[in-house]
């Protein structure tokens, strides 16, 4: 009979993926086999140590040790909930993550301390910046920061960070390879700041509001004012009419459109009159609905008849994690 050890090395290699890291680590000690697979710089493209507060002597350990040229995305976190003498991510951790891990693409830090780490120590190659639950200083986005920090950065996501505000959404304008946006609770982010930042982001191709303290439709109307090139929007449904989809009507390159709930009001717009809206988008492909109690019911067939030519996709609630727009 087969065992675990008669694998051949790449099917073990993807086992071993799946392993947290420090089991990654522990398995390196049964064998000499394993610890060469678990050295394998393949085994570290992904790393998520969420899991773990990591003091910053193991920190530097496993940057050293694994993470290198092949690490293309990281999570850290838990930061924030560990007291005040607990481990704090540092700028010269994230300088050196840089230096050390040059194909590193995505970022994403989760229950983190950044009030002491300046953007500025961020790895340049950052092609998607995701904060979870973060803390951020004042200055930490300021549009007259250095223009050249981050260059190639395409998508942030801003998942309840609290002190994120107007002024930051404006330093985001200086991100100009930046399509794509995700604003999740970001509840100091008002109107008018919003319609002033995506006057100069009209470059997004992707936007995402949710559960934030903007009406659908004054988002809406920022959006038709300014992303006319959009092709993909998610909001929550606070505060929709009728009248706000109307904004919406003859987007050009809106390919996909996703109403989120659960917050649903007596002006919400009826079935029929979103597959009105819908049929003047000439691109649209997909309509989401999430948490508006229409699955299995009437609307739903309305939905799916009324716009035979899109992807009809209705949810019984919205998805906890922000992972869906990847």
């Amino acid at each position: 009979m087969a065992t675990l050890f008669d694998l051949p090395d790449l099917v073990l290699l993807e086992i071993f993926s799946y392993l947290p890291v420090r089991d990654r680590i522990r398995i390196s000690r049964v064998c000499h086999r394993w610890k060469r697979l678990v050295d394998d710089r393949w085994l570290w493209r992904h790393v998520d140590l969420t899991l773990y507060t990591m003091r910053p002597k193991v920190m530097w350990h496993l940057l050293r040790r694994y993470m290198a040229s092949r690490l293309h995305s990281l999570r850290m976190g838990g930061y924030l909930f560990s007291g005040s003498q607990a481990p704090q991510l540092s700028p010269a951790l994230m300088r050196a993550l840089g230096q050390k891990c040059p194909n590193l693409k995505r970022l994403c830090l989760h229950v983190a301390d950044l009030s002491m780490v300046p953007i500025t120590s961020l790895p340049s190659t950052l092609r998607t910046l995701e904060l979870h639950s973060c803390e951020i200083s004042m200055i930490w986005l300021q549009k007259e920061q250095d223009p050249t920090v981050l260059p190639l950065l395409e998508c942030i996501v801003l998942d309840r960070v609290p002190a994120f505000r107007d002024e930051h959404l404006q330093g985001l304008t200086r991100f100009r390879a930046l399509r794509s946006l995700v604003l999740g609770g970001t509840y100091r982010v008002t109107e008018t700041g919003l319609d002033a930042s995506l006057q100069e982001l009209s470059y997004l191709q992707r936007l995402e509001v949710l559960g934030c303290t903007l009406s659908a439709d004054s988002t809406l109307l920022a959006i038709s004012r300014h992303l006319r090139d959009v092709r993909k929007i998610r909001l929550t449904v606070g505060g929709l009419s009728a009248q706000g989809l109307v904004f919406l009507e003859g987007m050009p390159a809106l390919e996909s459109l996703c109403l989120q709930g659960p917050l649903i009001t007596p002006e919400m717009p009826t079935p029929a009159q979103i597959v009105t809206s819908c049929l003047t988008m000439p691109k649209l492909r997909v309509l989401e609905v999430q948490g508006l109690g229409w699955e299995g019911q009437e609307a739903e067939k309305v939905l799916c008849k009324g716009l035979p030519h899109c992807m009809v996709i209705v949810r019984a609630c919205p998805k906890e994690s922000m992972d869906w727009w990847m």
